[in-house]
């Protein structure tokens, strides 16, 4: 008989319990680390923009190249490129700022498919948890740029919708590029949403419809134009609570 036959499994339900717990503990732990950690890297980071899409997207697509001017040109105004770190959109948009003059930073995701970290980061920093890594893309950004994308670029837009609508997070301009693409969104919130109440007209003024590269960049700045980019003593106050 192995040694292996040997050890008795364990089926006592407190037993079992203990074990539960003690696990779920120590992940507490493993969630505190990878925060600290990011949030050391990502500190100093300031102004930033997020940039979100699809990972399907292929370098000869036009959303890909448009991606990557719109970086590039973030980039030489002064603002640090944050994306997921993977192909398609996200990579177009780490390459745009790696050739520009401001860092370019990644926060890559472990996946079971579609995420491989792209070539074109300054600052790496890898995940094991989705939330957390959605609390750094809005904790740290000046303002969204959101590309085409599916289901994790509708998520992301649609949180940083929530937090700003309902006053968790800071205000900033969160903006759709690709007109075409965002137009059958954006006539349903208005139609549907706000037709039937569940929003309201000023929850739409919180979204921007720019294509030109020069143009979102250009906004963006506008916003700040009065305030600058530093976090008021209120703001850093609900930064804290994300």
């Amino acid at each position: 008989m192995s040694f292996a036959k040997k050890i008795p499994k364990i089926t006592d339900p407190d037993v079992l319990g203990r074990h539960h717990t003690a696990n779920e503990s120590w992940h507490a732990f493993e969630i505190m680390a990878e925060f600290v950690e990011a949030t050391e890297r990502l500190k100093e980071i300031n102004p930033a923009v997020s940039i979100f899409g699809s990972a399907r997207t292929p370098p000869d697509s036009p959303y890909y190249q448009l991606t990557e001017e719109i970086a590039r040109q973030l980039s030489d105004a002064g603002f640090c490129v944050i994306s997921g770190g993977g192909p398609g959109i996200m990579e177009a948009a780490n390459k745009g700022a790696f050739v520009g003059k401001s860092p370019s930073i990644g926060l890559n995701i472990e996946l079971p498919h579609e995420q491989k970290g792209n070539l074109y980061q300054d600052i790496s920093l890898n995940f094991r948890h989705f939330f957390m890594r959605k609390v750094m893309f809005v904790k740290y950004a000046s303002a969204y740029v959101v590309m085409p994308g599916g289901f994790g670029t509708l998520d992301e837009l649609m949180e940083a919708l929530t937090l700003v609508q309902t006053g968790k997070s800071r205000k900033i301009p969160i903006i759709l590029a690709c007109s075409s693409f965002w137009g059958g969104l954006t006539d349903w919130l208005k139609n549907t949403l706000v037709a039937e109440g569940m929003a309201s007209e000023e929850d739409l003024d919180l979204i921007q419809v720019i294509d030109d590269p020069k143009a979102i960049v250009d906004a963006i700045f506008k916003h700040y134009e009065t305030k600058g980019f530093e976090l008021s003593a209120a703001e850093r106050k609900i930064q804290l609570y994300l």
